[in-house]
């Protein structure tokens, strides 16, 4: 019988063909309480990731297209006086949903860009000295488009450590390319059905949090962080942060996989994706044209894989 999780995969895959991995990664991040970082050419299909999932779990969702133009306050909110209440009311701003979509979040100003920092680590706003939750779950999916530089602001570390996951969704294959070409996408959305509700998200990501890891687990995630700190390879290596989402990530992984344990495999098949967008290449693995996928293979292949009872 298929479970929960099989069931909301099957239902993206509606619309999103040939890229399983990416979505089930996605889904991971989403039982885990993470944010998704969607680093890709336009045209592949991430806002149409983003929709899938919205409709697939019932979630309320808002998309805001980033400009140069967009402020702290439409994200946010902000204050405004009521002349015939005589007083100051507060205008909610676009981020107070449970699936907010920053649709190419590197073009908008440095200053918006940092809005999200709160929201993304607390789960809250603080607009004028007063506090405001956002409703659960609450996930940020955000796009970035690596080419084209014209316009865009660099992310800072800080904020691409708030991403639990970065991805990329990458051309499709030929077979999937005609599926896509013989398909209609706006026709096929509303052939995704709803498969769950935000309660029963709420109770897969604390089933997740039960999952089990032993200790051997738990030194294995350390000694590859540690590892990325070799100067070798990096100048900037994984955080306790990040360290702390390849654990959560791996938990997600052995869920939506049916296991309540974590295996050494769990933490390889997300190692990637935690850490790709956290570590910075040092100047000698650079001159020796190692890229970051290259660097972080070579550290699973150092540490010693330990073995599970």
């Amino acid at each position: 019988m298929a479970t929960v999780s099989d069931q909301i995969i099957d239902e993206v895959k509606k619309v999103i063909h040939g890229k399983d991995e990416v979505i089930k990664l996605t889904l991971c991040a989403i039982l885990a309480g993470g944010h998704v970082l969607l680093e890709d050419i336009p045209g592949v299909g991430k806002t149409t990731l983003a929709v899938a999932f919205s409709k697939a779990l019932s979630l309320a969702y808002r998309r805001v297209q980033f400009t140069p133009d967009v402020m702290p306050s439409d994200l946010l909110g902000f204050n405004l006086y009521d002349k015939n209440a005589g007083e100051f009311r507060f205008q909610p701003g676009s981020i107070y949903t449970n699936l907010f979509l920053a649709d190419e979040i590197n073009r908008t100003s440095p200053k918006t860009q940092s809005a999200l920092l709160e929201v993304m680590e607390e789960r809250h706003a603080t607009v004028e000295g007063v506090t405001r939750y956002m409703p659960e779950p609450f996930f940020v999916l955000a796009t970035d488009n690596p080419f084209g530089s014209s316009g865009t602001q660099k992310l800072p570390e800080s904020q691409l450590d708030r991403f639990m996951i970065c991805l990329t969704m990458g051309y499709p294959d030929f077979e999937n390319a005609l599926a896509v070409l013989k398909g209609d996408s706006s026709v096929t959305l509303t052939r995704v059905n709803a498969v769950a509700d935000t309660e029963k998200i709420i109770s897969m990501q604390a089933e997740v949090k039960e999952v089990f890891v032993s200790d051997v687990i738990y030194e294995y995630i350390v000694k590859l962080t540690e590892t990325t700190r070799d100067p070798m390879y990096f100048a900037l290596g994984l955080s306790p942060r990040g360290s702390i989402a390849v654990l959560k990530m791996a938990k997600a992984y052995a869920y939506v996989q049916g296991r309540n344990y974590v295996i050494p495999e769990d933490v390889h098949d997300v190692w990637y994706a935690v850490a790709g967008h956290r570590v910075r290449l040092g100047g000698q693995a650079k001159a020796s044209g190692i890229s970051t996928e290259e660097a972080l293979k070579r550290v699973l292949g150092q540490v010693e894989v330990p073995r599970i009872s």
